[in-house]
């Protein structure tokens, strides 16, 4: 048996299932959108029902969603009809999530969710059944077949509904003009939550710990205020303290290779100039992307009048647990 052939070939069926699904997107997904978007505006919540492998489903999408400032709640179907329904509220929207949309317990459920003044959306494979045929939008899911070798276990249909799901939070998030800031505020823990709601001023290196010397210092004086900050780098600076560039431990090594006598030479004629830099009162998820697009190890941090105030050095950004 060749596992790793069997592997791509669930793989492909799965993304080819999921290419027809997005070819198959219409108006339908549009006025979800719209809908859900109304619903939040009006201080509603969405409710997520499902049974089964939906279910599941189910409760990462509405995980997706509250971690997105949609507010959403799980309805336990089988919990429902014995005082979980009192979940609902008028002006909800529902996301009743059933592949075949015959799902008996959810059928037997519909009516007692059609008593609210809610709208209901149905996420499904068979955009005709009846759990179809009674909600207001229907978003199809239909797969030509499951991954499954014998056809039987729920693998491309579920995946297909978790993304059409997932396709729902994201555009809702951007037609909401979600921030990262406001994301920061649900994910306060972690690397992603310290990102988004440290500053570069929180973390940057200054006063005893930052390397600076003036414009008309040496190479040598640069390695001795690297040497007593413990710093790979070296910011350099104008006589009003604006930036005029920045030295490095490399800019040294690969100096002393053409020059040994480079330690009296004055390190401007060695240091790189208009080196990448980030404001201080912006947020420490800059930092970080402005390190990784730009490949440095260092960027320098200016205050309001251009005058270098700090820096932020990547083995600071793991050591703080940023990154």
């Amino acid at each position: 048996m060749d596992f790793l052939a069997n592997a791509r070939r669930v793989i492909e069926i799965e993304t080819g299932a999921l290419q027809r699904m997005a070819d198959r997107l219409g108006e339908s997904f549009v006025a979800s959108v719209k809908l859900l978007h109304d619903t939040l505006d009006r201080r509603g919540k969405i409710v997520v029902v499902g049974i089964g492998k939906s279910g599941n489903i189910g409760h990462k999408i509405a995980a997706t969603l509250n971690s997105t400032g949609a507010t959403a709640v799980v309805l336990n179907s089988q919990n429902a009809l014995h005082g979980d329904l009192g979940i609902l509220s008028d002006g909800d929207a529902v996301l009743l999530l059933s592949y075949s949309g015959e799902t008996a317990e959810l059928l037997d459920l519909l009516p007692h969710i059609k008593r609210f003044d809610v709208s209901l959306i149905a996420i499904t494979g068979k955009p005709a059944s009846t759990l179809g045929e009674h909600s207001d939008q229907v978003l199809d899911t239909s797969v030509d077949r499951e991954a499954c070798p014998m056809n039987l276990a729920p693998t491309s249909s579920s995946t297909a509904m978790l993304v059409m799901g997932d396709a729902l939070a994201m555009v809702l998030l951007e037609a909401r003009g979600f921030t990262e800031e406001q994301f920061a505020r649900f994910h306060p823990g972690g690397a992603l939550g310290r990102a988004l709601l440290t500053r570069v001023s929180d973390i940057m290196r200054a006063g005893d710990q930052l390397a600076s010397i003036p414009v008309d210092a040496t190479v040598r004086d640069a390695l001795v205020a690297m040497t007593s900050s413990r710093s790979g780098a070296c910011v350099v600076v104008n006589a009003d303290g604006t930036l005029a560039g920045i030295f490095t431990h490399g800019d040294f090594a690969r100096s002393y290779q053409q020059d040994p006598h480079v330690g009296e030479k004055p390190v401007a004629g060695y240091m790189t100039r208009q080196p990448i830099s980030v404001p201080a009162d912006s947020l420490a998820v800059e930092a970080v992307q402005t390190i990784g697009s730009h490949r440095v190890d260092d960027v320098v941090v200016l205050d309001e009048e251009g005058r270098a105030v700090g820096l932020v050095d990547t083995q600071d950004l793991a050591r703080l647990k940023i990154v």
